[in-house]
């Protein structure tokens, strides 16, 4: 089995052959889940200032959540509203590759420079979006990449909707 920083490497690359070993190999799950927490870590060292130890034991936990819910809603959409000819996908198979999309997140640990931290964060930003939808794309067997980019923005903005509700629900606020 593959190391799991050489696997971060390659999903950071945009390697599709790492996107299909991982969503063939059901024993990665657990590299995945590293990848998905290593990430909300670096993201909330890098913020730190803003947040404090608080915000990177809370940002963890909601990335956890935040992977796994994502997951499942790309996989609905994917398989059952946007599915191709040759779509075949479990969910374990989105877990795994969108876990290992997250790889570039690692960068974010450079947000504790304060005057770096909105770059760092943006790239880092466009480029999980990018290995996401590489991800989506192989996860999915779509020969289509827009379709991919498409998923992932039907994805995002319904995983939006069900934070909005959600937070509403129990009384919070995104300001805190």
């Amino acid at each position: 089995m593959a190391s799991l920083q050489e696997r971060m490497v390659r999903a950071a690359r945009l390697d599709v052959n790492l996107y299909e070993e991982v969503e063939a190999d059901t024993t990665a799950t657990g590299q995945a889940t590293t990848v998905v927490v290593l990430s909300a870590v670096a993201a909330g060292v890098g913020s730190i200032g803003a947040g404090g130890i608080a915000g990177i034991i809370g940002g963890t936990v909601a990335a956890l959540i935040g992977w796994y819910v994502w997951a499942y809603i790309i996989y609905f959409i994917g398989t059952r509203l946007l599915p191709e000819a040759g779509t075949s996908a479990d969910h374990g198979e989105l877990l795994r590759t969108l876990g290992f999309a997250a790889s570039p997140g690692i960068i974010r640990v450079l947000g504790v420079i304060p005057l770096l931290r909105p770059l760092v964060f943006g790239v880092v930003a466009v480029w999980m979006l990018v290995s996401m939808v590489v991800a989506v794309r192989q996860a999915l067997d779509y020969t289509s990449t827009g379709r991919a980019v498409g998923v992932c923005v039907i994805g995002w903005l319904v995983q939006i909707l069900v934070v909005v509700l959600l937070m509403s629900l129990f009384g919070l606020s995104p300001n805190g």
